[in-house]
């Protein structure tokens, strides 16, 4: 697989077509050194990779990229308490914990974490967490796991410039199967708040308008669309 370096890429965490391979990416420089930390695998000075961000910056697209390079297995954070560290280890040679911060301070799923971390660098295998908020910014029940973690090599995602978020933007709308001109990204940008989150609801607001009154995308609709979500 090419390096994610050579490649146009835009990670987004979004539901329904949203293309997550390689080829969809647009690296910028909000994301270039966690797309740097996905390269160097499995030159990883850690067991665990922690890749951080806001709400659909990106994170599961990234760590996607990463489960097809590896041949990991995606692993619920919910069997953090359901399944002994044996058990997850067992699933694949590299796994993915996608979510994993609603279960830090949870003694029970830190206990799992803890020990499958150990696995891990015992049998020399990597697995990859995403989270909202990086490790130093959570509050461990157990002291060994942040130690740990707050060590790990750390990819973090920070907030797009407008050439990034542009093509976040056209990339919203094609996975939607809407067609825009430049016209309406330039509307659009400093309209907007400076997050791929805005960017979701915007594309996903527009998408509901232009099929409930049968028009195409265009910057007289996407002025009701701004309108609107100002009202929330």
């Amino acid at each position: 697989m090419p390096k994610l370096s050579k490649a146009q890429q835009i990670p987004l965490d979004l539901a329904g077509r949203t293309a997550l391979g390689l080829e969809d990416y647009l690296i910028g420089p909000c994301n270039k050194d966690a797309v740097s930390w996905i390269d160097r695998w499995p030159d990883w000075p850690a067991p665990v990779l922690v890749i951080t961000g806001p709400a659909a910056s990106g994170k599961t697209h990234l760590a996607a990229v990463w489960r097809d390079k590896t041949g990991a297995e995606i692993v619920k954070p919910e069997m953090l308490i359901s399944r002994s560290a044996e058990q997850i280890a067992g699933v694949n040679q590299n796994i993915v914990i996608d979510g994993v911060d609603p279960w830090l301070g949870y003694r029970e799923a830190e206990t799992t974490l803890f020990h499958l971390y150990n696995i891990f660098k015992e049998e020399g295998r990597t697995f990859l967490v995403t989270s909202r908020m990086a490790p130093s910014h959570a509050d461990f029940a157990i002291a060994d796991l942040a130690s740990r973690f707050r060590a790990a090599p750390l990819a973090s995602i920070h907030p797009p410039d407008d050439m990034l978020l542009g093509s976040v933007l056209i990339k919203l709308f094609s996975d939607r199967q809407l067609k825009v001109n430049n016209d309406v990204v330039k509307y659009i940008l400093p309209r907007m708040e400076r997050s791929f989150s805005a960017a979701r609801d915007i594309v996903e607001q527009a998408d509901k308008l232009a099929l409930s009154k049968k028009r195409g995308v265009s910057v007289p609709l996407m002025r009701e669309v701004m309108a609107a979500l100002q009202e929330f």
